[in-house]
């Protein structure tokens, strides 16, 4: 577990198999003729990072400063606003604030009642 000052720059698998699949906002929407430059999801990320902040347990400048470090190092190639996701999940699961495999889990799921959908 790390502090904002020296987060783990290694990569992690689950996170990596996120990054390669290459469905980043702006390819996908077009497909489905959605305009809005904003993904869905970037109103919940906000609100996620805003409760984080409140209750202490990731406080605004350090996930800003991992989410720095791991922009230039780990995630530079992703473009935002699915870089910020990257780098809060990577600081999240770093801190211990969230298992891998639960998040694996948990990600199973949805992408299963996506797909039913």
């Amino acid at each position: 577990m790390s502090t904002a000052s020296d987060v783990d720059l290694g990569r992690i698998a689950l996170l990596e198999a996120i990054r390669r699949e290459g469905k980043e906002w702006d390819v996908i929407a077009p497909r489905y003729g959605v305009t809005n430059p904003d993904p869905p999801w970037k109103t919940s990320l906000i609100a996620m990072c805003e409760c984080l902040s409140v209750n202490g347990t990731l406080p605004t400048l350090d996930r800003r400063r991992a989410e720095d470090k791991l922009a230039n190092s780990v995630y530079g190639e992703v473009p935002a606003p699915e870089s910020e996701l990257l780098a809060l999940v990577h600081t999240m699961l770093d801190r211990g604030l969230v298992a891998e495999g639960d998040l694996a889990s948990r990600m199973r799921t949805v992408r299963s009642r996506l797909e039913a959908a």
